[in-house]
């Protein structure tokens, strides 16, 4: 088993920190055409020639794109499995698009057909994103029964006709990746559908390939108020053919879990204070604040979920710190979060919380569902993963208006002090696994990981968060 909130990049784990992850458009292979394969066509005096594009749009989420070009994006360490990376040259009559790793990414290709005229019918539009994504102009329509994108054609005996003509925008994404891990969901799609989204005031379409019917069931609160029509499944529109003007391919990515107003395409200046809103609204969370504690005042306890775990990074003695954590004057409750579990429900008891604790984990994205002020705890494992754990959840919460601790495992907290003899390097040295690559990392202090916290040395943790709420 391996984390799927740390696995994205697989080996290269550093990419994934480093870098700008999650959602991508990929333009794969435009060649120019030469005269021979497009003797049909006239070859001399059109401005430019026909070219095909091929776009992988059941990719956009899990991979990246790297524009050679651009300071925002840093490559760290060589090409993981089904990483891309695209150069793209200057767009005159030779342009390209080269693609320098062509791993599997995808089961299905969709193809891109378009006749450069005075300009190309597509733009990339990443200056406002840590991710390439891509505005499409002209006439589109999408034949689902080739997998074919068409957009400005010179030739319309080659094309289908329209079955459906939108007035409004499309934007196309994907519902693959890691969807169904809850870190996911939010970081890699939630986040990135709102800040491409949001301009368009709920009246745009959602084109989603490999669509999940229970995806888009489980966050249909959400979806709903970011788009006024049902979110298409794409992949399967055999029998219409979707015509329209305008459609962004891909999603705006600014920071995982975070929103940049700085990122947001203008005038928008959207920022994490405007998607906790929206979440307020969808699941009718009704506290803004947490309570502001007072020594001594019995009569409102801070309130204290424990984010629990059955599988890796389970606290062996979360009886025991519900206990501790009692006598100090919280009120405790404990949760897993599951892929089943009802999101309303469970965001709404999260809403009710003014400290969330729990291990490293995807249960921590619930810190969205906070209200303003409270205090995230996150116990890091023992081992060589602070940096991560800290860019995934540390780094997000003050966009949130979370207060944040963390308190780190020591060695002898680990179960890992069972498992192996002292002078083995998994415990004197594990920057040693951290250097052998991610899936030697994880696979060690995330995977065969449990905690059993010391109760004196935590006891200051939760003190602290207490203090913080009476401020």
């Amino acid at each position: 088993m391996y984390d799927p909130i740390f696995a994205k990049s697989f080996n290269q784990y550093q990419r994934r920190r480093f870098g700008c992850c999650a959602l991508l458009l990929c333009f794969i292979t435009a060649f120019s055409i030469s005269s021979t394969f497009n003797s049909h066509r006239q070859s001399a005096s059109v401005i430019g020639d026909a070219v095909s594009l091929q776009l992988a749009i059941n990719a956009v989420h899990d991979m990246r794109v790297i524009d050679d070009t651009s300071e925002k994006h840093e490559k760290r360490g060589g090409n993981g499995a089904g990483d891309l990376q695209l150069q793209i040259n200057a767009t005159d009559e030779n342009s390209m698009v080269v693609v320098n790793n062509t791993s599997p990414i995808s089961q299905r290709l969709l193809a891109i057909n378009e006749t450069r005229k005075t300009a190309a019918p597509f733009h990339r539009i990443s200056e406002y994103s840590l991710a390439n994504y891509y505005a499409v102009e002209g006439d589109i329509r999408i034949e689902a029964n080739s997998s074919t994108i068409f957009v400005d054609y010179d030739n319309y005996s080659n094309v289908p006709k329209c079955t459906q003509n939108h007035r409004r925008p499309a934007i196309l994404f994907s519902v693959a990746g890691f969807s169904g891990n809850y870190f996911h969901d939010f970081a890699d799609l939630l986040f990135p559908l709102y800040t491409t989204s949001s301009r368009y005031e709920k009246e745009v379409h959602f084109l989603a390939s490999d669509y999940k019917r229970w995806w888009i069931s489980k966050y249909r609160r959400i979806l709903d108020l970011l788009t006024s029509h049902d979110v298409v499944d794409i992949d399967n529109e055999k029998v219409h053919v979707h015509c329209y003007n305008n459609m962004v391919a891909g999603l705006n990515f600014h920071k995982e879990l975070m929103i940049d107003p700085a990122l947001s395409e203008p005038p928008s200046g959207l920022s994490m204070h405007h998607f906790k809103q929206l979440l307020r609204r969808a699941y009718s969370l009704e506290r803004k604040r947490a309570v502001r504690s007072k020594k001594g005042d019995g009569t409102k306890k801070p309130r204290l979920m424990i984010i629990s775990r059955n599988r890796t990074r389970a606290i062996t003695n979360e009886d025991h710190v519900s206990r501790l954590a009692r006598k100090l004057g919280y009120e405790v409750v404990s949760a897993e979060a599951r892929v089943s579990t009802n999101v309303t429900r469970f965001a709404q008891t999260v809403n009710s919380c003014d400290v969330l604790m729990g291990v490293h984990g995807a249960g921590l994205t619930n810190m969205v569902f906070l209200p303003d002020n409270a205090v995230l705890i996150q116990v890091i494992p023992f081992g060589e993963i602070d940096e991560f754990a800290r860019l995934d959840f540390r780094d997000p919460a003050a966009g949130m208006n979370i207060r944040y601790l963390e308190y780190k495992v020591s060695v002898k907290e680990s179960s890992l002090s069972q498992q192996y003899p002292t002078d083995h390097p998994v415990l004197k040295d594990p920057k040693s696994y951290r250097r052998r690559g991610w899936d030697a990392l994880s696979s060690i202090y995330l995977d065969q990981q449990n905690v059993t916290i010391d109760l004196d040395r935590f006891r200051g943790t939760l003190v602290k968060a207490l203090k913080l709420l009476r401020h």
